[in-house]
Parts: structure tokens; sequence; C-alpha cells
């Protein structure tokens, strides 16, 4: 899976920050109703069964994004609402403003007592219960997790990234007594943490939306424009370093191989002549995740890819410029400079 252990450092970095309040306090509650035998079993109980049960989740809403998929636009637009989304979670934990607290979706007010009545309970079912049950009870970053998970459009991505997600927010959750604790430096020092974590999500999201769409206003072509400027240096040959030189001409088609890797493509740039026809030959190396679709947005193209099966492109480019390649999620690319 593309970029895995970002769902991983967001549980450590924010999943116990935002959500300590609600789920941290019905652990705490539920291990005080057992004073005297123990904190290890019921804290145990409570994160396995959690981590369970947003595992299962994580893999029907990535269920769900897979079926929405079907329409490459409706991927695009989930991807940009959930950029958006965890830019507005980020906005409330900053206070930045009192409109962002109404990004943070609310519970119904029948589940939040039925969990809490359980929570006094003593008997070792109680944290496994609640550890299920806190599904229904989400902080506002485990709700921008939940909408990354759908965003994937894969069952099993969107289980990985919950189960991760949840994994990583397993410490903060085993150390909730010391947490509650720290209220004041929360505020201070865990709060922008966590702002930061989730601005970084949700930019990487929208950034995603955009490559998709096509639009040349996207991160990936500021990049490839300072890119372009430091590549002014030639070589005895006069090719521009970093070009790929891996084009042929074959009965006039210019021939192009890409090796398709799990975390991007070798090459990543390729030139080709304007007017003449390209042809590329798109091989999967090992494993995939997002890289299993490619995707060349401006020429509206997308196969899925099959290991030891490669997949071809042809098109003729008609003006001068860079068409951009993408995975199926925006997050990995590649670049064709026609000149």
């Amino acid at each position: 899976m593309e970029n895995i252990w970002i769902p991983f450092i967001t549980g450590l970095t924010v999943g116990g920050f935002s959500c300590a309040a609600v789920q941290g306090g019905l652990l705490a509650s539920v291990v005080a109703a057992r004073q005297g035998k123990g904190a290890f079993g019921p804290t145990i109980a409570f994160l396995i069964s959690k981590l369970v049960a947003y595992t299962f989740l994580g893999f029907l809403l990535g269920a769900f994004g897979q079926a929405l998929s079907l329409s490459d636009q409706m991927r695009i637009v989930m991807q940009a609402v959930a950029g958006l989304y965890m830019l507005a979670v980020a906005g409330n934990l900053l206070k930045l403003h009192p409109i962002f607290h109404y990004a943070i979706i609310q519970p119904p007010k029948f589940l939040t007592r039925m969990v809490r009545k359980e929570a006094r309970s003593s008997s070792l079912f109680a944290p496994a219960f609640l550890g299920v049950l806190t599904i229904f009870i989400p902080c506002g970053t485990t709700l921008a997790m939940e909408t990354f998970a759908i965003s994937t459009g894969s069952a099993f991505l969107g289980a990985a990234t919950m189960a991760l997600f949840t994994i990583g927010t397993m410490p903060l959750f085993v150390g909730v007594g010391v947490l509650a604790a720290m209220g004041k430096l929360f505020d201070k020092y865990f709060a922008p943490a966590a702002a930061t974590a989730l601005v970084f999500l949700g930019v990487s999201s929208i950034n995603s939306s955009l490559v998709l769409s096509g639009s040349p206003f996207n991160l990936n072509g500021v990049g490839q424009t300072f890119g372009a400027l430091a590549q002014v240096i030639r070589d005895p040959a006069g090719d521009v370093l970093g070009a790929s030189n891996s084009v042929t001409i074959v009965n006039g088609v210019q021939n192009a191989n890409i090796n398709v890797l799990a975390a991007g493509y070798n090459p990543s740039l390729i030139d080709v002549k304007v007017g003449k026809p390209v042809k590329l030959n798109v091989t999967p190396q090992g494993r995939m995740g997002c890289t299993s679709v490619f995707v060349i947005p401006q020429l509206k193209m997308s196969k899925r890819l099959n290991l030891g099966e490669t997949a071809t492109f042809e098109f003729t480019p008609d003006k001068p410029g860079n068409i951009i390649w993408a995975c199926g999620m925006g997050m990995y690319t590649g670049t064709i400079r026609v000149s």
C-alpha cells in the first residue's frame, strides 16, 4: 500500500491525542471498575477488540469505496472530500475558529449513554465490548481516517489503513492514565503536532485528486518545474541530465519501457518527440499497492496491471509539454516530457 506508514504515524501522533477525552476516558473508567483485579487484562481486551472492530470496519469502508470507484470521477471527488475534511479537523484541533467544531460528527446520544453505562461494569467482558463500541463514538481524527479508507477504493487497503491507525494509537491508550494528567500540555504541544499530521494527510489527498483529474495545478507540477530548473546542466551529448534513455524507435514508433514498483516507477521521466507515435510498455515488478492501476489522466487512459503481464499504452502527442502518469490514487507519478 502506498505510504502505508502514514496511518500508523497518524495514530501515534493524532489518535490518542484527539480521541483520549472520549475513548480513553471509557478505558480508564472500566479499568477503575476492576480495582484490585489488575489493569493489564481489561486494557488488552479493550485494545484487541478495538483493533478487530476497526479492521473489519476498514474492510467494509474500502469495499464501499471500491464500488464507488467504478467511476473515476467519484474516486477523485472522494479524495478531495477526504482531504478537505482532514484540514477541517486540523482547524478544530488548533481552535482556529468555532466553525471548525461543526466538522466533528457527534454520535447519537443514546449510543453515548449505552457505552458509558457499560463502562461501569466490572466484568472482563466489559472492556472488550467497549472496544467494539468505540466505532460508534469516533473522534475527529478517526472519522478522517475512515474517510481516507473509503478513498483507497480497496477492501484490503481500507482494512490495512484502519488496522495500522488503530495499532498506532495503542501506546497512547496504554498510557491513558498518564495522558490524563497532561491536559495543559495537550493544548500546548500535542494538538499542534496532531494538526500538522492531519494537514499533511489532507494536502496529500487533495493533491492526489488534482493529479488524477489531470489538473496542471498540483504539487507534483511545482516539483517538476523546480526539477527542470535544476536540470539545465547538460552532458556532452546535449541530453538533459535525469532524462530517460530507454526510448527506442521501432518502425517509426517511440517505444519506452516502464517498470512498476511498489513505491514508484523506473524510469519516472521519459523524453519523446511531438508528432510521433508513442508506445509505453508498462511491466509490474513484484509487490504493488495503488501502483496496480496505471493512469494517464490527460489522455483519459487507465488500466489495471497484472503481475507477469505487460500493459501497453499507445498515443501520439500533438503538442510540446508534460504528460503525467500516476498510480490509482495519484500518490506516485511519472512524466512524459514532449519536445
